[in-house]
């Protein structure tokens, strides 16, 4: 596939390392204002840096979009001339929704908004993605991107902020737990390597367990738990200190500033 990224910056470096990683391009054309911060990539075989949007567009049938919200409507119009009909837009912007991007852009064009969150870099992410009338028809194709990448979920546009914050957002509210779960090894007597690896891998196992057997979690649960023994002992003191009360809570908060801002961009 000849896939462009424009904006590379965090996200798009990863989605950028995450393609290439997995041979799933057949030319990359990244672009930056400043391509010092991505000289990284150059060098890998059909890939492209440039400060040029133009090119980039010129050079590619799959366009991914990774700026800032503020800088959207300005690229749009500026490659608006040199979109042609073969051209699937997909983009990664927060809280710019499909009907502002066909009212730049035009309703034929393939649009796709697409949620991934910065473990595309190792092939893990969790994508979400919906797309305008005639995007459906392209779906597929940003599916087969995104799932050699991690996993994808097709959702109404309407959940969208809220998969931002459960997938995107949530990367850093799981490293915050893994950090935790980290000091606590610490103080209970490993060094801070060791307890970095056991919660990480401990963290993945148990992903992996609801992945693998497509159990509730709580079924999980009660394998480990047992009548006055130590895990239940932890759990119910978690709770009483308000583990997933807090946890939820700070998940609507970053919802509810998801939508003051695209509120302030209406």
């Amino acid at each position: 596939m000849k896939i462009a990224i424009i904006g590379t910056g965090n996200l798009g470096k990863s989605i950028a390392k995450g393609l290439i990683t997995n041979n799933a391009i057949t030319t990359l054309y990244l672009t930056k204002r400043n391509l010092e911060d991505i000289q990284d990539l150059e060098g890998y075989k059909n890939v492209y840096l440039t400060t040029d949007n133009i090119e980039a567009v010129n050079q590619s049938d799959i366009l991914i979009f990774a700026i800032q919200p503020r800088h959207f409507e300005t690229i749009l119009n500026d490659i608006k001339p040199y979109l042609t009909e073969n051209h699937v837009l997909i983009s990664t912007i927060t809280g710019f929704l499909i009907p502002k991007i066909e009212t730049i852009v035009g309703t034929d064009q393939f649009i796709i908004r697409a949620m991934p969150n910065t473990a595309i870099a190792v092939g893990k992410s969790m994508t979400c993605m919906c797309s305008n009338e005639k995007g459906a028809k392209r779906l597929k194709i940003a599916e087969a991107i995104f799932d050699r990448l991690g996993h994808t979920l097709a959702i109404p546009e309407s959940q969208m902020q809220a998969a931002t914050v459960v997938c995107a957002s949530g990367i850093a509210f799981w490293m915050r737990l893994i950090r935790a779960t980290t000091q606590a090894a610490i103080q209970l007597g490993f060094d801070a390597k060791e307890a970095q690896e056991l919660a990480m891998y401990t963290s993945e196992g148990a992903a992996s367990l609801l992945i693998t057997n497509g159990n509730h979690p709580e079924e999980e649960i009660d394998r480990v738990t047992t009548p006055k023994g130590c895990t239940i002992e932890g759990l119910n003191e978690m709770e009483h200190k308000g583990l997933s009360s807090s946890l939820i809570q700070g998940m609507v908060a970053s919802f509810n500033k998801i939508n003051n801002i695209k509120k302030e961009q209406i």
